[in-house]
């Protein structure tokens, strides 16, 4: 015969006979349930006024509370949002204020979760953005350490067409390396441009730039085409904080002289407008002194790198300790029986996994740490 489950409601039930028997005090009932005097006391004053009720669980919750929205104000948010929905909190407090002067409103974030409350509020769709950048920026010592790259704020010329001044400076001379007067900040004019800097002046050790098209993207890592070129090429691309651009403050302080001295005016069309550029360049590197390199002139300091321009880079390679993952056209790579999205981007490309903890697997393009894929929770961690 299986033991007879007593419950708590039982407990109570058993108590309540107890106590009518009148063989136990209230204090051996205490002892005997395990419970306070007050609470036999409290259990007795429930069943007398209620009966067998009142040794139900009873809501703990206040009976009234006294900073609770009133009715009337709740209905009134209600009316109110339903007239607009396009309205949020704030717009919807102040027309109730206007109209109902003599009410006293609630805050704005009190308003926010009534009508959150009560269904009225779509939830927002997750917006990605720019992941940012977490690794120290590489010092500069040295010409080519650091080159920077941009594009101006745009512009219309005379002729009503747009113009984008793609920007390239060394951070160590403040050597102008290239201005360019472009239609747009898109990858393939921004390419081929970089190129011809590449093949004559060589390569730097990094490219800081900001989070902008075609520089960086929402990717895993930040990634770009462009940005997974200058990988390819042996280049860190450092991206600066969002809407930090003191962090590229050399380069910026270029923009500020740029604009006076090459766009006011600016020119008729792009062809007028890039020989202005080109005058302007000549007349920065060779003849207008720098007060940060003790008035000398940036062609002063600055020579040309050493690491050469290569055409067909060699596909990365990885230490022993890597686990290699090529990934595929979907934009995935297999790990463990899983798969995880990457990005489209590197489809083709070779992908180095090494584990650094329990179930985390540090994940690299190359020398570019990317993020980690946590195994145990199947998903991919961005840096």
């Amino acid at each position: 015969m299986p033991w007879k489950i007593i419950n708590t409601m039982d407990q109570k039930i058993q108590l309540i006979a107890d106590w009518q028997l009148q063989n136990f005090s209230l204090t051996d009932l205490s002892q005997k349930y395990g419970i306070s005097r007050p609470t036999v006391y409290k259990l007795i004053e429930r069943y007398g006024q209620l009966g067998i009720e009142g040794l139900k669980e009873q809501s703990r919750a206040p009976k009234n509370c006294p900073h609770r929205t009133p009715k009337e104000i709740l209905n009134l948010i209600i009316q109110e949002k339903l007239k607009n929905r396009n309205r949020g909190p704030r717009k919807i407090r102040a027309q109730l204020k206007r109209q109902h002067p003599e009410l006293n409103l609630p805050a704005i974030s009190t308003v926010s979760y009534w009508l959150k409350k009560e269904g009225l509020v779509e939830k927002r769709k997750k917006r990605l953005h720019v992941p940012p950048y977490t690794q120290p920026f590489c010092k500069c010592h040295a010409p080519n350490d650091v080159w920077s790259i941009d594009y101006k704020g745009q512009f219309y010329m005379k002729n009503g067409h747009v113009c984008y001044p793609l920007t390239v400076s060394d951070n160590f001379s403040r050597f102008l390396l290239g201005c360019k007067a472009l239609a747009g900040p898109r990858y393939d004019p921004t390419r081929r441009y970089l190129e011809l800097i590449f093949r004559e002046y060589g390569l730097p050790d990094a490219i800081r730039n900001d989070n902008g098209t075609p520089f960086a993207s929402k990717c895993i890592g930040g990634l770009s085409r462009l940005s997974i070129w200058f990988i390819q090429q042996g280049i860190i691309p450092e991206r600066i904080e969002k809407g930090c651009p003191q962090e590229n403050g050399r380069h910026e302080r270029m923009h500020r002289t740029l604009k006076k001295d090459a766009l006011n005016p600016k020119a008729s069309n792009n062809k007028e407008q890039q020989k202005k550029f080109d005058i302007f360049r000549h007349d920065y590197n060779n003849y207008r002194p720098h007060e940060a390199l003790n008035d000398q002139i940036p062609s002063d300091y600055y020579k040309k790198s050493n690491r050469p321009y290569v055409e067909r880079p060699h596909p990365p390679e990885y230490g022993y300790d890597y686990t290699i993952r090529q990934v595929r056209q979907s934009g995935e790579l297999k790990l463990k029986g899983q798969m995880f999205y990457i990005t489209k981007l590197l489809t083709g490309q070779p992908i180095g996994l090494k584990e650094i903890a329990d179930g985390i697997w540090q994940l690299q393009y190359s020398f570019y740490v990317l993020g980690s894929v946590d195994l145990r929770k199947n998903r991919i961690i961005r840096n």
